[in-house]
C-alpha cells in the first residue's frame, strides 16, 4: 500500500490541465452496453475506477481498449453475459450503472449490490423504483439485483429522494428508458452536468431525450442505438480541488480545460472567501490565492449548489481563513471523517450533526493522517501542502480512484510530494515522537 509524503509550505505556481470527469465517464462507459457498433470516448481519465468499470464491462461482453491517443474504444462483442459479479461491483458504487443499459438492451440483468466510498448510507431504492415503473420485474436475491423485462414500457415516474435527486439513479433509468416502448417522463431528475453529458452521448447514438439539464426529462423510446464518438466533459470536482490547492498554498495557478459554467456556486463561494479567479480564452482560468482568506458558511446541496464532493476541500480551505466558518453537507450528512484527521494537523474544527464548525486562521502543522474516502484524501493532501513541516497521508488508494496522476501534476506546480510504500522506514523522522527535528510544540 502506498502513501504520500508531503513537505508543506510551498506556494503552487504554474499551469496544468484538468482531466475528463470521472463521474461522467463511468455511466457513459456503462451505457456502451446498449450500443450496436463501436464507440470512441475521448477525455476518459486513466483512473482505478475507470479500470474497474472497464474490467466489469469486459465480463459483460464488451471489448475495451485504450488507444495510443488516449481515447477509449468500446464495442459489444458478446450479448450473452448479463451478470455483474460482486468481486468487481463491490469496489465502486458507479458499477450499478450497468443495470439500466443491460435491462433495456438485453431484457435481463443480475447486478451485485454496489460498494464504494464509506460516506454514509446510499441506497439504490430509487433506481429500482424507476425501473419497476417501466415494467421491470425486480428481486433481490443473495445480494444481487435480478431484473427482467420482455420490453420496457414508457411511464411517468419520480426520482426525488430525502436528500434530493439521485444522480446514478437518473443515469440508470435514463439508459433503460431509451428502449422503452412509448414515452417516459422523469420528474425530479438530477440536473448535474455529468447526467447531461450521458444524455448527450445517448442522443448521439440515436436516443431521443429532451430536457437535459432540467428536472424533467422526456424520453421517446427507440429500437436500437448505434456507436458514436464522444468527448467527456472536464471534471468540475478536480478543477475545484486544484483551485483550492492554489488558495491554500497562497499560490497562483492557471488551469486549462475548465467549464466554469458547471461550477458557478463553487466559483462564487471561492470569490467570497477571497480567492481571485480570472477566466481566460479557450477554457482556461487563472487562480490567484495570494490574498487574505475570509470565513464563510457553505452548504453542500444537489446541483447547481456546492457539490458534496467539494465539501471536504472547502473545509480544509476554511481552516486557513481567520474567523468562524460553518460547512454543512445536506447530501451526505455523515461525510465528515476528515475532520478528526485535520484536527491532528492543528485545525480547530469540530463536527456538530451535519456540519463542521471551523475556527480558522491558525497555521497547520505536519502530521500523519489517514484518508477515509476519495474526497477526504484530496482534502488531507491540500492540508498537507499548506502545513508547516512534513506530513504523511495514508490510504491514498482512495485518491487514485478519482484523480489521475495527482502527485505528478502537483509536482508540476511546484509541490514537494512523493509517493512511497507505506512502511515505518518511509515515515519522515520529523514525525516520530520526541524527534529532534520535530517542531518544539510537537516535541514538548
Amino acid at each position: 500500500m502506498d502513501m504520500f509524503v508531503v513537505q508543506g509550505g510551498r506556494p503552487l505556481r504554474g499551469r496544468v490541465a484538468v482531466s475528463g470527469a470521472k463521474n461522467a465517464a463511468l455511466p457513459i462507459m456503462a451505457a456502451a452496453l446498449a450500443t450496436d457498433g463501436p464507440t470512441t470516448l475521448h477525455g476518459v481519465p486513466d483512473l482505478v475506477d475507470v479500470r474497474t468499470m472497464a474490467a466489469l464491462l469486459q465480463t459483460l461482453g464488451v471489448a475495451v481498449e485504450r488507444a495510443e491517443d488516449g481515447s477509449l474504444q468500446l464495442e459489444v462483442v458478446d450479448k450473452r453475459p448479463a451478470i455483474a459479479e460482486y468481486e468487481l461491483v463491490r469496489r465502486m458504487r458507479a458499477s450499478v450503472c450497468v443495470l439500466g443499459p443491460l435491462l433495456g438492451r438485453r431484457g435481463r440483468a443480475a447486478v451485485s449490490l454496489p460498494g464504494g466510498c464509506n460516506i454514509g448510507h446510499r441506497p439504490i431504492d430509487l433506481h429500482l423504483r424507476g425501473l419497476e415503473a417501466l415494467g421491470a420485474d425486480i428481486r433481490i436475491e443473495r445480494g444481487y439485483v435480478v431484473a427482467r423485462a420482455n420490453r420496457l414500457k414508457g411511464a411517468s415516474l419520480y426520482l426525488g429522494g430525502a436528500c434530493g435527486s439521485t444522480v446514478t439513479g437518473t443515469c440508470n433509468v435514463m439508459a433503460a428508458a431509451v428502449f422503452a416502448k412509448g414515452t417516459t417522463t422523469i420528474e425530479a431528475a438530477a440536473c448535474e452536468p455529468e447526467v447531461e453529458d450521458l444524455g448527450r452521448y445517448l442522443n448521439a447514438m440515436g436516443a431521443r431525450i429532451s430536457g437535459l439539464g432540467t428536472p424533467t426529462l422526456r424520453i421517446d423510446g427507440v429500437d436500437r442505438l448505434e456507436g458514436t464518438t464522444h468527448t467527456v466533459i472536464p471534471d468540475r470536482i478536480e478543477a475545484a480541488t486544484l483551485m483550492i490547492a492554489a488558495a491554500m498554498t497562497r499560490g497562483e495557478v492557471t488551469l486549462d480545460n475548465v467549464r466554469l459554467d458547471h461550477m458557478t456556486a463553487v466559483v462564487r463561494k471561492l470569490e467570497e472567501i477571497g480567492v481571485k479567479l480570472q477566466p481566460q480564452p479557450e477554457g482556461a482560468v487563472h487562480i490567484d490565492g495570494t490574498g487574505p482568506l475570509r470565513p464563510a458558511d457553505c452548504i453542500a446541496l444537489p446541483y447547481p449548489a456546492i457539490p458534496t464532493d467539494v465539501q471536504a476541500q472547502l473545509t480544509a480551505l476554511l481552516t486557513q481563513a481567520e474567523g468562524i466558518s460553518v460547512v454543512t453537507d445536506k447530501v451526505f450528512p455523515d461525510r465528515f471523517m476528515h475532520v478528526s484527521e485535520m484536527a491532528r494537523m492543528g485545525a480547530r474544527v469540530r463536527r456538530e450533526g451535519q456540519s463542521a464548525i471551523i475556527a480558522g486562521g491558525e497555521p497547520l502543522s505536519g502530521a500523519s493522517v489517514m484518508a477515509s474516502d476519495l474526497r477526504a484524501s484530496a482534502a488531507l493532501v491540500l492540508a498537507a501542502l499548506a502545513a508547516r513541516g512534513e506530513s504523511v497521508v495514508r490510504r491514498i488508494y482512495h485518491l487514485d480512484r478519482g484523480y489521475e496522476r495527482f502527485e505528478e501534476r502537483l509536482r508540476m506546480l511546484g509541490a514537494d510530494i512523493r509517493r512511497v510504500v507505506d512502511t515505518p522506514a518511509n515515515v519522515p523522522a520529523s514525525l516520530h515522537p520526541l524527534s529532534a527535528t520535530a517542531p518544539e510544540s510537537e516535541a514538548a
